[in-house]
């Protein structure tokens, strides 16, 4: 495909894309600022272009693969993991049972069975506790998804067995 004919086929789905990008962003400046990335992507890529082939899915493919890392890319910006030892506390709701003896009492005792186990258990335990999902709490501390699965599994394993007895 020569230069010439691609830009034609470019500006033909131009506005096809712009109502693509306002259904993945529900706003008009970020549709155009989608529309605008994924045009200079395209000019850029021209040369991996097949000639013969779905032109309109290829850009369609492109807005999408842009429009999923920059969102992937926000929630990265905004989650924050703190690196305290003790990340039991300060991930816990306020109205978690710490006015009540008795839930007070049983936090304390989780808390110290928690608090008694390896940093590699109790940090991946704490960061699923506080709402991390497994495969963030894997990306974090750079860990194989499967380790995070069975490090938070172990830590809840022991803490029902201890819990048992407190019962």
């Amino acid at each position: 495909m020569n230069t010439y004919s691609f830009r034609k086929d470019l500006l033909a789905v131009q506005e096809e894309l712009l109502r693509f990008a306002y259904k993945l962003t529900a706003d008009r400046e970020e549709a155009n600022d989608l529309l605008q990335e994924t045009s200079l992507k395209a000019l850029d890529n021209e040369d991996k272009f097949e000639p013969d082939t779905n032109f309109k899915g290829w850009m369609y493919t492109i807005m999408r693969n842009i429009f999923i890392n920059n969102y992937r890319k926000i929630v990265r910006e905004q989650t924050f993991v703190d690196q305290t030892d003790n990340l039991y506390h300060l991930s816990m709701p306020q109205d978690s049972g710490f006015a009540s003896t008795e839930g007070s009492y049983d936090l304390k005792e989780m808390h110290r069975i928690v608090n008694s186990l390896p940093r590699d258990y109790k940090v991946p335990f704490s960061m699923h506790v506080s709402g991390f999902k497994y495969r963030e709490i894997a990306e974090r501390l750079g860990l194989p998804l499967g380790t995070v699965k069975s490090r938070i599994f172990f830590t809840r394993q022991k803490l029902q067995e201890e819990l048992r007895d407190f019962a």
